[in-house]
């Protein structure tokens, strides 16, 4: 009796952590979670203790906020950190020459693969970026390290790639519910951001993951992100529009700041400035402005809630504005490693204060200052990061006011709108376009990418040469035995295609130039095998042709095989129905 219930237990627990296993993908998004919640704990606390360390604050305190008395400290610690960034430049330069893949470039086109060693890189760097004051926040950290530990785990027990993805999106989930003590937000950061859809079978494990991360977090450092706004009271119609103006505002303005971030990358690439050096350069321009007022240090989490508090005057509130903005785009730009996602957050709030003044002076029922910053807050960071169920969710969840939902809601719908039909990216997908990819999303086109010309082709092709005959085409190639014949020259370069029923249409005592030259056709028109299948589609579709010549490369035109058109819209469509049936679960 016991041998059979221990032979049941290990059939169970076999099939539980099966791969695509729903339990085995809640066991391991459990895991993630806590490890999140470790992973953004410890690098919170290693930001705190370098501000501490380094400007002398205490530990408890946030620098964006601190009144630091040395002027000098102020203008050397960015430049210091700029000289650890190029000296990590220098260190990482033979050693690691390809580019570091994000989550979201990883779920779009790698199947959820991310190098930990990578992951440890961006995140030490990170580390060094904000801890010595550039304006950056540690998001990409959490995301980049919680993600790259998931996608570790997922390799080790070798999951297929929907499940790898999900699990990546599961590191996601807890590092921002983490970062926020928001659950609801890292998971929706999860679904709109870093999986690029919702589905059922995501559910349990993002969730489980954003929840376990967010009491690991608040168990280890009881940080708690939290906006008080009072009441309210009642959201009256004409509420919404100065909401949505807002919205639209704030979506011009991220747009600007995009630019303005790719203007800093582009000049820097331009000059003649050795990479290791930029990152001090540009810590000399953040520290310049840390001058004028700390606010620009580090994410701006102390600034944020010190705004907040604080009734400041039209003009104040707009120099912070441009110089975080400014100092925003020169750190990142310079070589600085951090993402925008608080820095949207603030600068978003700024905004919708600065929003408040018209609004009050026109309205005599307007909303509350604090009420409009929370909204700006919420669609500056829909303009930059994307989301608008995610940042309507944080809204939420820092204020703890449902009533302010519905304004943020139509403010970053409106932002997302503006931002998608005038400009068409967020911040991490319009840094890709300036690396020449094409992803505006973690949709999963990765597939589509390995489903190339070389895997689907036919190697055994029919050629023939160019100096036959007809009656030795013809006998080479009896009526029936083939559609088509690939012609090659005597260097075996490809020519065209012969239609062999073209030639037997011909009559038998017409020997017109002897040859059979008169029979080609797609001379140009060929397939390379790095092609895929997509590429490969329409290149069929504007030549009408139902098979092509596959060679080599342009210049030697060599024929290593022929694909037909419908065979590769037969697979595609095999691969999208799988991809398809794996996102909602069902069974393959």
């Amino acid at each position: 009796m016991a041998h059979a219930i221990q032979v049941r237990t290990k059939l169970l627990r076999k099939k539980a952590f099966a791969r695509g296993s729903e339990i085995g993908l809640i066991f391991c998004a459990a895991l993630i979670g806590v490890a999140a919640g470790v992973v953004v704990s410890a690098m919170s606390w290693l930001s705190k203790a370098l501000h501490s360390l380094i400007f002398g604050i205490p530990h408890n305190s946030w620098l964006s906020s601190s009144i630091i008395e040395e002027k000098l400290l102020l203008l050397c610690s960015p430049v210091l950190g700029g000289c650890l960034m190029g000296c990590l430049y220098l260190a990482l330069r033979n050693r690691r020459s390809r580019p570091i893949v994000d989550p979201i470039e990883a779920n779009a086109l790698y199947g959820g693969r991310i190098s930990l060693t990578d992951s440890i890189i961006v995140a030490v760097q990170n580390l060094v970026s904000n801890g010595f004051g550039a304006s950056v926040g540690l998001e990409a950290g959490y995301t980049q390290l919680s993600s790259g530990l998931a996608s570790k785990l997922g390799a080790k027990l070798n999951l297929r790639r929907e499940d790898l993805r999900l699990l990546v999106g599961c590191g996601a989930a807890g590092a921002i519910a983490a970062a926020f003590n928001a659950p609801l937000t890292g998971a929706f950061y999860a679904f709109e951001l870093i999986i690029g859809t919702y589905s059922s079978i995501a559910l349990a494990p993002v969730v489980v993951a954003a929840i376990l991360a967010t009491l690991v977090a608040r168990t280890l450092s009881g940080d708690a992100f939290l906006i008080e706004i009072g009441d309210i009271g009642l959201i009256a119609p004409w509420h919404f529009l100065p909401a949505i103006l807002l919205g639209a505002f704030c979506a011009m303005s991220g747009i600007v700041i995009m630019k303005g971030v790719a203007f800093t990358e582009k000049f820097a690439r331009e000059s003649s400035i050795y990479p290791a050096l930029r990152p001090a350069l540009g810590g000399i321009v953040v520290g310049l402005l840390a001058l004028v007022t700390p606010q620009v240090l580090s994410a701006g989490h102390g600034a944020l809630h010190l705004n907040l508090e604080v009734q400041s005057s039209i003009g104040i509130l707009a120099i912070i504005l441009v110089l975080k903005a400014v100092a925003s785009a020169v750190s990142i730009g310079s070589g600085f490693r951090g993402g925008l996602f608080f820095a949207s957050l603030f600068m978003g709030a700024l905004i919708g204060k600065i929003f408040a003044f018209p609004v009050d002076f026109l309205l005599d029922d307007a909303l509350a200052p604090t009420v409009l910053a929370v909204v700006g807050m919420s669609a500056l960071a829909v303009a930059l990061i994307g989301g608008p169920l995610t940042m309507t969710f944080l809204a939420l969840e820092i204020t703890g006011d449902f009533p302010i939902t519905a304004l943020v809601l139509a403010a970053a719908i409106t932002s997302s709108v503006v931002v998608r039909t005038t400009f068409g990216y967020s911040f991490a997908t319009w840094r890709f376009h300036l690396r020449g990819e094409s992803i505006r999303s973690a949709h999963d086109i990765g597939w589509i990418r390995n489903l190339t010309v070389d895997k689907l082709m036919r190697s055994d092709v029919k050629k023939a040469n160019v100096n036959l005959s007809l009656e030795e085409f013809r006998h080479q190639f009896p009526l029936g035995s083939t559609q088509r014949a690939i012609l090659v020259d005597d260097d075996d370069r490809y020519l065209g295609i012969i239609f062999v029923p073209e030639v037997y249409a011909e009559e038998s005592d017409n020997t017109q130039d002897g040859g059979i030259g008169r029979f080609i056709r797609l001379r140009n028109d060929t397939l390379q095998p790095q092609m895929n299948a997509r590429q490969a589609a329409a290149i069929f579709d504007k030549t009408r042709s139902e098979a092509l010549a596959v060679v080599n490369n342009l210049i030697e035109r060599r024929v290593v095989g022929q694909l037909s058109e419908a065979h590769t819209l037969r697979r595609y469509s095999e691969e999208l129905d799988r991809r398809r049936r794996e996102a909602v679960g069902e069974t393959l």
